[in-house]
């Protein structure tokens, strides 16, 4: 996995700190740090602002498969 993207190269992508990217999404789930449980089970999305993302260290994907209940 290429793990050196800078932010302003994703679209759609996550970082290993509990953010994530989809500028596919609804303008509230565009930018999110979430809860990273055991298991590498992510919940509690909170969303953030593009600024207090971290800059380099994100890995690109074609799109997050998101569960019902998540929000």
């Amino acid at each position: 996995m290429d793990t050196d993207s800078n932010i302003r190269d994703i679209a759609v992508g996550f970082h290993a700190e509990g953010y994530r990217i989809d500028k596919t999404a609804s303008p509230m789930n565009r930018y999110t740090q979430w809860e990273i449980l055991p298991g590498d089970r992510w919940c509690n999305p909170t969303p953030v602002c593009f600024d207090s993302l971290p800059e380099q260290g994100w890995i690109k994907t074609e799109k997050f498969e998101w569960p019902e209940d998540t929000f």
